[in-house]
């Protein structure tokens, strides 16, 4: 009887958050449910980061979505991406659009960060929910400030950390749980190491792997350990150079971090320009008393695991086993694995978390963690020592090097 009258009322508190949201603009997946569409608005920046790696049109890609305006400031890209996505209405200004038309979910495409925070925090107080191109902010301030715009209003946010959403990571994380390599000890990750090798990595693509880092440690980093160097020597201040794509105040060619968990874990992180050769070692590993387990970046990416304690091939004769959606050893029935395949499996999460009233996959506090393992290699650094996280610092570390 218990149990009966909990799900009744969970069915009857479900129907009140769905009529709530509903008459606040943002219930997407209710309006959907009531034969609506989920009204969405796409801000873009031409030659300023565009639009990021296809999240405009994977929003075409949703029987159940309008796509009601688009914004940008460039007049061709805008007419370019009008054709891609077929809006309802254009405009230059994102803010104009924000302010002229409703929407449930704003899509904030550009790569380059530095606009971020800006067009979050308009979203916010336009009353939309988000999905996003990563990284989240250049700054933990900004950071602060996103997330707190957002948790103002309760409204959620998706970001394009795709990894997140792959059914492979779900079946990682169940093996590791059920000790299949046995205790965590160690979680080692790279980035590509290509012509961004160091710092710029470290924020474009070391985003990924740290967000793995957590999700496979299970838990929040507690300090890192860090040296960044240029050229061999550590970066001073005389290294700080602007970085691509909206980062910031960046240096180094050469990162090197070693991070703690509650658990007893430690994660490193390492990217060193121009060391990255094919096939790549963009991938993480997780070392355990009984085995590895392998995992590279994106949805439905490839992962292998080696039950073996000496970590060893050559010493034990034993292989590496596959592992996919279905498991170990079984081969992989899902098609969905492009990076297309990942916004949309972005995209439904963030629509099921706004009807359940639940965080994402990756959050707006996740993103934030993910920028605090980064922003900390770089305090670390400054300060000479470990830090903790969270970290005090909130501006950029390396502008107050001296």
């Amino acid at each position: 009887m218990q149990s009966q009258s909990r799900r009744t009322f969970l069915r009857g508190t479900s129907a009140i958050v769905a009529s709530s949201l509903l008459a606040s603009g943002r219930g997407s997946i209710a309006r959907a449910a009531q034969g609506k569409r989920v009204r969405v608005g796409i801000i873009g920046a031409t030659g300023k980061g565009d639009y990021g790696h296809g999240v405009d049109v994977a929003f075409t890609k949703l029987p159940h979505v309008e796509i009601v305006a688009l914004a940008d400031a460039d007049p061709v890209g805008r007419e370019k991406a009008s054709k891609r996505t077929n809006p309802a209405k254009t405009f230059a200004d994102y803010h104009e659009m924000l302010a002229k038309v409703p929407m449930d979910i704003v899509a904030i495409c550009p790569r380059w960060i530095d606009q971020h925070h800006n067009m979050l925090v308009a979203a916010a107080e336009a009353g939309c929910h988000v999905y996003m191109e990563k990284p989240f902010c250049p700054t933990l301030a900004e950071c602060d400030s996103a997330v707190e715009a957002l948790k103002k209003k309760n409204l959620k946010l998706g970001i394009a950390h795709v990894s997140q959403y792959s059914p492979v990571l779900r079946v990682v994380q169940s093996l590791i749980k059920n000790g299949e390599i046995g205790d965590v000890l160690e979680l080692r990750a790279r980035g590509k190491e290509d012509q961004r090798g160091g710092g710029e990595d470290l924020w474009v693509l070391g985003s990924h792997m740290l967000g793995l880092m957590r999700s496979l440690a299970g838990e929040n980093a507690t300090s890192c350990s860090a040296t960044v160097l240029k050229e061999g020597h550590k970066v001073t201040k005389s290294d700080v150079v602007a970085g691509a794509e909206g980062i910031g105040p960046l240096a180094g060619d050469n990162v090197q971090a070693t991070y703690t968990f509650p658990g007893g874990a430690f994660g490193h992180f390492a990217s060193r320009k121009g060391m990255g050769l094919n096939p790549s070692r963009f991938a993480i590993q997780v070392f355990g008393s009984k085995g590895i387990i392998e995992m590279e970046s994106g949805y439905l990416a490839k992962a292998q695991i080696l039950r073996d304690p000496s970590w060893s091939p050559g010493r034990s004769g034993k292989s590496w086993e596959p592992v996919t959606s279905a498991g170990i050893g079984k081969p992989e029935t899902r098609t969905d694995g492009s990076y297309e395949g990942g916004h949309l499996a972005a995209i439904n999460d963030l629509l099921d978390c706004i009807e359940h009233d639940k965080e994402t996959l990756c959050s707006a506090e996740d993103s934030r963690q993910i920028t605090e393992m980064i922003v900390s290699v770089f305090e670390s650094h400054r300060l000479g020592r470990p830090v903790d996280l969270p970290v005090r610092t909130r501006v950029n570390p390396l502008t107050l090097l001296t």
